[in-house]
């Protein structure tokens, strides 16, 4: 598969994952997480699907179009490792959603970056939230769930955050 295909499936299995979330989610108000801005492609549609909701982005450096850079009270500058310990001061509550897209090139480091993303999250998540990602990871209190029909199994994983977390 060429890497435009493989994109272009990501992409399209990012936006159906995510847009199953904020179905469930519908009624429910808190703080969402972005985890790796990039060019700010998903960061603009989570402001559409969760209008009013304050969307907190983490990533090294701002490299977004500029329509797509969030405002600098919503924006936590450095490496997951760094940012991710003291999250919840920031924010300010446990989040409802939790979006990552943070894989690579290599497949070693970002093996290893969600093996410390899962556990990294889990604290800043609530009970029924939710976590979207582009890379599998395992967490007690994490229920996984299906993804839509429409997305191909390991393309894209959802889970469910249950109780007794901290």
């Amino acid at each position: 598969m060429s890497r435009l295909d493989a994109f272009i499936k990501r992409v399209t299995a990012q936006r159906e994952c995510l847009n199953e979330i904020a179905r469930r989610l519908h009624g429910r108000s808190g703080p969402i997480l972005e985890l790796g801005l990039g060019n700010g492609r998903t960061y603009d549609h989570l402001r559409e699907l969760f209008p009013g909701q304050p969307i907190f982005v983490f990533d090294r450096e701002i490299a977004a179009h500029p329509a797509c850079v969030p405002p600098a009270e919503f924006t936590v500058l450095g490496d997951f490792r760094d940012t991710l310990a003291t999250a919840l001061t920031r924010i300010g509550r446990r989040a409802i959603l939790a979006h990552g897209d943070f894989g690579s090139g290599d497949p070693e480091r970002t093996a290893a970056l969600a093996r410390f993303m899962g556990p990294a999250l889990d604290p800043l998540i609530e009970p029924g939230g939710y976590v979207v990602s582009d890379q599998p990871m395992t967490v007690a209190r994490w229920r996984a769930i299906a993804p839509p029909p429409t997305v191909e199994p390991g393309r894209y994983f959802i889970w469910q955050v249950g109780d007794g977390g901290a």
